[in-house]
Protein backbone atom coordinates (compact mmCIF):
# COMPACT_ATOMS: atom_id res chain seq x y z
CA UNK A 1 0.00 0.00 0.00
CA UNK A 2 1.52 3.53 -0.85
CA UNK A 3 2.03 6.28 2.00
CA UNK A 4 -1.41 7.80 2.14
CA UNK A 5 -1.50 11.35 1.10
CA UNK A 6 -3.17 14.75 2.41
CA UNK A 7 -4.55 18.00 1.18
CA UNK A 8 -4.93 20.57 4.11
CA UNK A 9 -7.85 23.00 4.32
CA UNK A 10 -7.22 24.83 7.02
CA UNK A 11 -10.12 27.26 7.29
CA UNK A 12 -12.39 24.74 9.32
CA UNK A 13 -12.44 24.63 13.35
CA UNK A 14 -9.19 23.34 15.35
CA UNK A 15 -7.39 22.48 12.32
CA UNK A 16 -4.82 20.61 12.55
CA UNK A 17 -5.99 18.42 15.73
CA UNK A 18 -5.24 14.54 15.33
CA UNK A 19 -8.22 12.29 15.28
CA UNK A 20 -7.18 9.06 14.59
CA UNK A 21 -3.53 7.66 14.63
CA UNK A 22 -2.43 4.13 13.99
CA UNK A 23 0.77 2.74 15.03
CA UNK A 24 2.32 -0.23 13.51
CA UNK A 25 -0.95 -2.16 12.48
CA UNK A 26 -1.18 -5.60 11.01
CA UNK A 27 -3.77 -7.90 9.88
CA UNK A 28 -3.62 -11.70 8.52
CA UNK A 29 -6.96 -12.90 6.87
CA UNK A 30 -7.78 -16.36 6.32
CA UNK A 31 -6.23 -19.49 7.83
CA UNK A 32 -3.57 -22.52 7.16
CA UNK A 33 -1.64 -22.26 3.87
CA UNK A 34 -3.72 -19.42 2.56
CA UNK A 35 -3.34 -16.71 5.21
CA UNK A 36 -2.54 -13.55 3.77
CA UNK A 37 -0.44 -10.81 5.63
CA UNK A 38 -3.07 -8.16 4.32
CA UNK A 39 -1.55 -5.01 6.72
CA UNK A 40 2.44 -5.22 7.37
CA UNK A 41 2.79 -2.14 9.69
CA UNK A 42 0.66 0.32 8.38
CA UNK A 43 1.37 3.81 10.87
CA UNK A 44 -0.36 7.18 9.54
CA UNK A 45 -2.08 9.49 11.06
CA UNK A 46 -5.52 12.13 10.02
CA UNK A 47 -6.12 15.38 11.50
CA UNK A 48 -9.32 17.89 11.50
CA UNK A 49 -9.51 19.62 8.68
CA UNK A 50 -7.46 17.63 6.19
CA UNK A 51 -8.68 15.13 3.43
CA UNK A 52 -6.39 11.67 3.71
CA UNK A 53 -6.22 9.78 0.23
CA UNK A 54 -5.14 5.86 0.82
CA UNK A 55 -4.01 4.74 -3.08
CA UNK A 56 -3.08 1.24 -3.77
CA UNK A 57 -4.15 -1.16 -6.31
CA UNK A 58 -7.24 -3.69 -5.50
CA UNK A 59 -6.61 -6.11 -2.89
CA UNK A 60 -3.77 -4.49 -1.43
CA UNK A 61 -5.63 -3.64 1.98
CA UNK A 62 -7.22 -0.19 1.75
CA UNK A 63 -10.70 -1.32 3.02
CA UNK A 64 -9.10 -3.93 5.72
CA UNK A 65 -7.73 -0.29 6.84
CA UNK A 66 -10.65 1.37 7.23
CA UNK A 67 -12.65 -1.11 8.28
CA UNK A 68 -9.83 -1.18 11.75
CA UNK A 69 -10.01 2.47 11.62
CA UNK A 70 -13.86 2.23 11.90
CA UNK A 71 -13.59 0.00 14.73
CA UNK A 72 -15.51 -3.02 12.98
CA UNK A 73 -12.45 -5.26 13.05
CA UNK A 74 -9.22 -5.55 15.20
CA UNK A 75 -5.89 -5.42 14.34
CA UNK A 76 -3.47 -8.58 14.98
CA UNK A 77 -0.97 -5.89 15.89
CA UNK A 78 -0.72 -2.02 16.50
CA UNK A 79 -2.91 0.32 17.89
CA UNK A 80 -5.48 2.91 16.80
CA UNK A 81 -6.47 5.98 18.83
CA UNK A 82 -9.37 8.10 18.28
CA UNK A 83 -9.01 11.69 19.28
CA UNK A 84 -6.92 9.98 21.63
CA UNK A 85 -8.03 7.37 22.81
CA UNK A 86 -6.51 3.89 22.73
CA UNK A 87 -9.11 1.24 21.49
CA UNK A 88 -7.29 -1.13 21.69
CA UNK A 89 -8.78 -2.35 25.38
CA UNK A 90 -12.37 -1.16 24.36
CA UNK A 91 -15.15 -4.10 24.56
CA UNK A 92 -17.73 -4.07 21.82
CA UNK A 93 -20.09 -2.01 23.46
CA UNK A 94 -17.32 0.66 23.72
CA UNK A 95 -16.05 0.65 20.40
CA UNK A 96 -19.95 1.32 19.03
CA UNK A 97 -20.21 4.10 21.38
CA UNK A 98 -17.12 4.95 20.09
CA UNK A 99 -18.35 4.69 16.51
CA UNK A 100 -21.89 6.26 16.98
CA UNK A 101 -20.21 9.51 18.35
CA UNK A 102 -16.97 9.91 16.86
CA UNK A 103 -17.34 8.46 13.60
CA UNK A 104 -19.08 8.46 10.57
CA UNK A 105 -19.30 5.92 7.21
CA UNK A 106 -19.40 6.78 3.55
CA UNK A 107 -19.55 3.40 1.29
CA UNK A 108 -19.14 2.86 -2.29
CA UNK A 109 -23.20 1.75 -2.32
CA UNK A 110 -24.87 4.34 0.31
CA UNK A 111 -26.82 2.03 1.83
CA UNK A 112 -30.14 4.02 2.21
CA UNK A 113 -33.47 2.59 3.74
CA UNK A 114 -35.59 2.68 0.71
CA UNK A 115 -38.90 2.92 2.56
CA UNK A 116 -37.65 6.27 4.53
CA UNK A 117 -37.04 9.88 3.29
CA UNK A 118 -33.52 11.28 2.80
CA UNK A 119 -34.67 13.42 6.18
CA UNK A 120 -35.55 10.05 7.94
CA UNK A 121 -32.04 8.21 6.52
CA UNK A 122 -30.22 10.65 7.98
CA UNK A 123 -31.94 11.45 11.16
CA UNK A 124 -31.43 7.34 11.87
CA UNK A 125 -27.98 8.01 13.53
CA UNK A 126 -29.38 10.67 15.72
CA UNK A 127 -32.04 8.33 16.72
CA UNK A 128 -29.09 5.62 18.15
CA UNK A 129 -27.15 8.55 20.03
CA UNK A 130 -30.41 9.37 21.72
CA UNK A 131 -29.22 13.07 22.29
CA UNK A 132 -32.09 15.47 20.38
CA UNK A 133 -35.31 15.59 20.23
CA UNK A 134 -37.20 14.30 17.42
CA UNK A 135 -37.69 18.22 16.81
CA UNK A 136 -33.91 18.68 16.82
CA UNK A 137 -33.00 15.81 14.73
CA UNK A 138 -35.53 16.70 11.86
CA UNK A 139 -33.68 20.32 12.04
CA UNK A 140 -30.63 19.38 12.02
CA UNK A 141 -31.05 16.58 9.04
CA UNK A 142 -32.95 19.37 6.82
CA UNK A 143 -29.80 21.83 7.73
CA UNK A 144 -27.13 18.63 6.25
CA UNK A 145 -29.76 18.39 3.49
CA UNK A 146 -28.99 21.83 2.05
CA UNK A 147 -25.43 21.91 2.85
CA UNK A 148 -25.25 18.82 0.66
CA UNK A 149 -27.59 20.48 -1.83
CA UNK A 150 -30.15 18.60 -1.10
CA UNK A 151 -32.50 20.90 0.70
CA UNK A 152 -35.61 21.41 -1.57
CA UNK A 153 -35.84 17.28 -1.99
CA UNK A 154 -35.93 15.95 2.09
CA UNK A 155 -39.01 14.22 1.47
CA UNK A 156 -37.96 12.13 -1.39
CA UNK A 157 -37.36 7.99 -0.94
CA UNK A 158 -34.23 7.34 -2.45
CA UNK A 159 -35.92 5.50 -5.62
CA UNK A 160 -36.31 9.29 -6.28
CA UNK A 161 -33.17 10.45 -6.14
CA UNK A 162 -30.33 9.78 -8.72
CA UNK A 163 -27.32 8.05 -7.92
CA UNK A 164 -25.60 11.36 -7.14
CA UNK A 165 -28.03 12.44 -4.84
CA UNK A 166 -28.53 9.23 -3.06
CA UNK A 167 -24.51 9.12 -2.36
CA UNK A 168 -24.82 12.62 -0.92
CA UNK A 169 -27.95 11.78 1.27
CA UNK A 170 -25.07 9.14 2.73
CA UNK A 171 -22.56 12.00 3.22
CA UNK A 172 -25.23 14.27 5.40
CA UNK A 173 -26.31 10.65 7.34
CA UNK A 174 -22.24 10.49 7.89
CA UNK A 175 -22.48 13.79 8.97
CA UNK A 176 -25.74 13.63 11.76
CA UNK A 177 -23.70 13.27 14.72
CA UNK A 178 -20.99 15.93 13.98
CA UNK A 179 -18.41 12.85 14.17
CA UNK A 180 -14.38 13.69 14.43
CA UNK A 181 -13.79 11.39 11.71
CA UNK A 182 -15.29 10.80 8.50
CA UNK A 183 -14.57 7.50 6.59
CA UNK A 184 -15.21 7.11 3.06
CA UNK A 185 -14.66 4.04 1.32
CA UNK A 186 -14.41 4.66 -2.59
CA UNK A 187 -17.44 6.69 -2.05
CA UNK A 188 -17.68 7.61 -6.10
CA UNK A 189 -16.99 4.06 -7.20
CA UNK A 190 -20.60 3.73 -8.39
CA UNK A 191 -20.61 7.02 -9.97
CA UNK A 192 -19.89 8.86 -13.44
CA UNK A 193 -17.29 11.11 -13.90
CA UNK A 194 -19.49 14.03 -13.22
CA UNK A 195 -21.09 13.23 -9.98
CA UNK A 196 -17.60 11.35 -8.77
CA UNK A 197 -16.24 14.88 -9.30
CA UNK A 198 -19.00 16.41 -7.19
CA UNK A 199 -19.19 14.14 -4.17
CA UNK A 200 -15.25 14.56 -4.04
CA UNK A 201 -15.30 18.34 -3.84
CA UNK A 202 -18.18 18.04 -1.51
CA UNK A 203 -16.04 15.69 1.32
CA UNK A 204 -13.44 18.30 0.90
CA UNK A 205 -15.79 21.53 1.57
CA UNK A 206 -17.10 19.53 4.44
CA UNK A 207 -13.82 18.66 6.11
CA UNK A 208 -12.76 22.12 5.61
CA UNK A 209 -15.97 23.89 6.96
CA UNK A 210 -16.60 21.45 9.33
CA UNK A 211 -12.89 20.90 10.90
CA UNK A 212 -13.18 17.15 10.12
CA UNK A 213 -10.73 14.47 9.35
CA UNK A 214 -11.52 13.00 5.81
CA UNK A 215 -9.70 9.88 5.00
Amino acid sequence: MSQPKTANSPAGPEAGEIVVRCEGLHRYLGAGEGRVHVLRGVSFEARRSQVTAIVGPSGCGKSTLLYLLGLLDRPDAGSILINGRETGSADDEQRTALRAEHIGFVFQFHFLLPEFSAAENVMLPMRKLGRLTPEQMRARAHELLEAVGLGQKTGRLPSQLSGGEQQRVAIARSLANEPALILADEPTGNLDVRNSDMVFDLLVRLAREKGQAVV
